[in-house]
């Protein structure tokens, strides 16, 4: 699978692709759960399947998630970051944790709405009907198959995407740059030490005067319309004929020292003018040199607004937050460009591999299923039970064993690979695997009474995709939040199979 999992990256954008395992480990879902035998033993079976699918996708999201933020925690600076590589304080539950970056946030997204085909499938149940049990299950399988030809494509587009998020980011970079520069060098202190307006250096510059007068004062309504034009169009403006060129923009751009970053001065001037130049007349008026300043102060207000925005260090928090997240998003950009030396040999090299362990996984799915019914005899414990809880250890050790060797380098960026895959395993679970799940169930006419499984799956995929969807730092003790949810799992299991009678 290592193997697999190597040729198959080359395919994708940079993260693990998560389509290295699921081919072989659906069919082995399809031969757990009765494909072939009698319809009774079939029904018998099924029950493994399904514990199976759910042991297999709460477990990656409570004790796989839970042991990765432990394994791959560092130190939280003052601002919450984590510093990579970086664990002096222990085992502390609010200084030590980890990050990742939006693209991980974006497959937690993702997987949140991966659940979708397990809410269809359970209509019937949820509006007490008694019909159209069949109809609904045609229709959660046609459901996960369209949710998992959309994941597969946006997963080939990717590339594309990151690209795009690279350029708006280096626009961004760009913007704040200048920003900084024009608070710092050209107009004086724009921003006094107590975050309101500087008056008497902007009523200098007709563009700052206009925009900060109607951002902050408090006596916007005393402005007039005789402000004198901004001195910085005029700086950049080097023939001074009204309008800035694209050579003008560009010296100003390479005078504005840009050390954090690598940054091509072409491309960061063909930006600048693409965002500025509405009239598309290869050069940037004043009007529209104002309006694009506006915009940019705006986002500059959203980026900074929880750290201290309109204080002295509103345009450097700006700046520094653009320049991490461009090389960050750089960084991946250059990792997803590496060549293939030879696609073809490497293509059928992967669905080779594939497709042995396809093989495999038929061959050995029949003595599973074996071993779990004869444990279950002698030990008197539900075979559901075993399928949830021992068989996703079996059939996810090697995965387990890779995410937490990955999370254990303490970087950003090889825990947000680490988290892209157990989201992607999940996303997997609920489309590719539950696919053939629900295609089994309808094609052999067998029953679907997974209410308490189906619960289960939903309340942890969507707690730990809300969680996750939403924030990219995790200190320590979010660990425990999902460890946590794997034995209530069990136990709301139980309670509601066998207390409620809901199997």
């Amino acid at each position: 699978m290592v193997q697999i999992h190597r040729d198959l990256t080359n395919f994708g954008p940079g993260r693990y692709t998560e389509g290295k395992k699921y081919l072989a480990g659906a069919l082995e879902l399809c031969r757990v759960s009765g494909l072939s035998g009698t319809k009774e033993v079939a029904q018998s079976q099924v029950l493994i399947g399904m514990g199976l699918l759910a042991g297999s996708t709460i477990m990656l999201l409570t004790i796989l998630w839970g042991s990765c933020v432990i394994v791959g925690k560092c130190d939280l600076s003052e601002n919450s970051t984590t510093i990579d590589s970086q664990d002096t304080k222990a085992f502390s539950l609010f200084g030590s944790g980890v990050s990742t970056d939006l693209q991980t946030s974006y497959a937690a997204r993702i997987m949140a709405i991966s659940i979708l085909p397990f809410i269809v499938v359970q209509i019937p149940q949820i509006l007490k009907l008694q019909s159209g049990h069949r109809l609904t299950l045609l229709l959660g399988l046609i459901v996960a198959v369209l949710l998992l030809l959309t994941y597969c494509l946006y997963q080939i587009f990717q590339p594309w995407i990151q690209r795009r998020k690279l350029e708006y980011s280096r626009l961004k970079h760009v913007m704040s740059g200048l920003l900084k520069h024009a608070q710092m060098h050209t107009f004086g202190h724009l921003i006094d030490d107590d975050g309101t307006p500087n008056v008497s250096v902007i009523e200098k510059y007709d563009w700052f005067a206009i925009r900060f007068y109607l951002y902050f004062h408090p006596k916007k309504y005393l402005l007039n319309d005789t402000v004198k034009i901004g001195r910085l169009f005029h700086k950049i403006d080097l023939d001074n004929d009204g309008k800035i060129g694209r050579g003008e923009l560009q010296a100003f751009i390479v005078g504005v020292n840009f050390e954090d970053i690598e940054l091509d001065s072409n491309l960061a001037t063909d930006q600048v003018m693409a965002d500025f130049d509405r009239s598309r007349n290869s050069s940037i008026e004043k009007g529209e040199f104002v309006d694009g300043v506006l915009r940019w102060l705006e986002e500059a207000k959203r980026v900074v607004a929880g750290s201290g925005a309109y204080s002295k260090k509103f345009m450097e928090d700006f700046h520094i937050t653009t320049g991490e997240e461009h090389n960050a998003l750089l960084d991946k950009h250059e990792d997803d460009g590496e060549s293939i030396e030879n696609p073809t040999w490497t293509c059928f090299k992967a669905i080779s591999l594939l497709l042995l362990g396809t093989a495999m996984a038929a061959a050995f799915a029949d003595p599973l299923v074996d071993a779990v019914h004869n444990f279950s005899s002698a030990t008197s414990i539900p075979s559901f039970f075993i399928s949830f809880i021992a068989m996703p250890l079996a059939t996810n050790s090697s995965e387990a064993v890779s995410a937490i060797i990955f999370a254990s380098r303490k970087k950003q960026r090889t825990l947000s690979l680490t988290f892209s895959e157990v989201y992607g395993g999940v996303t997997m679970n609920n489309t590719l695997c539950l696919a053939v799940f629900l295609a089994l169930v309808y094609i052999r006419g067998l029953t679907w009474d997974f209410s308490s499984e189906v619960l289960v799956i939903f309340l942890v995929c969507i707690i730990m995709g809300l969680f996750t969807s939403f924030r990219t730092k995790f200190p320590l003790w979010t660990c425990f939040v999902a460890f946590l949810l794997y034995p209530l799992s069990l136990v709301l299991v139980y309670i509601l199979d066998y207390k409620f009678g809901w199997s």
